[in-house]
């Protein structure tokens, strides 16, 4: 199983459909989770997924619509009664704590599991993991909403030549990665830099700044594209984007692997998605999402 990788609990827009599932997503991240906008049935989707309540560490609402949100309350039952050993923290629209708090207490149940609230208010670093920074941008759609991005810091990668060309091999590539020098060689004669990977979550949104920072070179970028081109007025007018659109999004950022989900109901054929998007001139790697679907981030440059 890949240490990075994106699990695709639902993809369906306002409603679910035979096959798609209202949203619902989790991202992997070498030991922790990610839960992104669980909506409704998005626990049945974990248990067809093979995701456990043990696997969130963190989850992450861009807004309060049902279709992101109705779900939170029985993941939130789960996790208590699964008495997950560990602190789950969410974040959210600070504008929607009223109905966060409803979520939350919708019925009576043993509480567990600490849950530590961290609403979202501006624009900025929400949290800090213990490889990664999660950030939040404010997105535009007729309610409050917020993308997400995970960063994480740049290193350095060691250059096995330039290991051997100064002689330091076994214990010592471990000494001088923790303490940057071994003896007169430093760090920076043996190793190159290495990016940090970066990851955007942008859903309910027309085109705004928010989604553009979020997007900017990113490995993967998770966006919503809810309706096709033709249909960019009702798009617009509804606070969504277009296959074209996040395409052109994804092309102008840099981002090497784009995954479209967040579909109407009104179309039939996901591989036109696709379609649009390449004609949008985005030439990366490309996923039209589908439900329980697993998408590995792409390997560092």
């Amino acid at each position: 199983m890949s240490a990075r990788e994106f699990v695709v609990l639902g993809t369906a827009s306002q409603v679910p459909t035979r096959h798609r599932n209202h949203n619902g997503y989790l991202l992997r991240w070498d030991g922790e989770g990610i839960l992104f906008d669980p909506g409704e049935g998005t626990q049945r989707q974990m248990l067809r997924a093979g995701v456990a309540a043990h696997d969130i560490n963190r989850i992450c609402i861009t807004h309060f619509h049902g279709d992101h949100s109705l779900g939170l309350a029985g993941v939130i039952q789960r996790i208590n009664l699964d008495q997950v050993p560990h602190p789950v923290a969410a974040h959210y629209p600070a504008s929607g704590q009223k109905f966060f708090d409803r979520l939350r207490y919708a019925t009576a149940y043993r509480e567990t599991v600490p849950i530590t609230e961290e609403p979202v208010a501006v624009d900025g670093t929400v949290a800090h993991g213990a490889s990664y920074v999660l950030e939040a941008r404010l997105l535009s759609h007729p309610v409050e909403s917020f993308g997400y991005r995970i960063t994480e810091p740049d290193g350095r990668r060691m250059v096995p030549e330039l290991l051997a060309r100064h002689g330091i091999k076994g214990p010592d590539v471990g000494r001088i990665q923790r303490d940057g020098r071994l003896g007169e060689v430093t760090l920076e004669e043996v190793s190159e830099p290495r990016p940090g990977q970066r990851f955007a979550f942008v859903m309910d949104t027309r085109l705004c700044t928010g989604v553009d920072e979020l997007a900017e070179g990113c490995d993967m970028l998770v966006i919503e594209s809810t309706f096709l081109d033709e249909d960019e007025r009702l798009a617009t007018d509804h606070g969504h984007l277009t296959a074209g659109q996040a395409a052109r999004v994804a092309r102008d950022a840099g981002v090497r692997h784009l995954v479209l989900t967040h579909f109407s109901q009104r179309y039939t054929d996901p591989a036109e998605f696709e379609r649009q998007a390449r004609a949008a001139g985005f030439e990366g790697e490309l996923t039209v999402a589908a439900d329980l679907m697993r998408v590995p981030l792409p390997k560092r440059g």
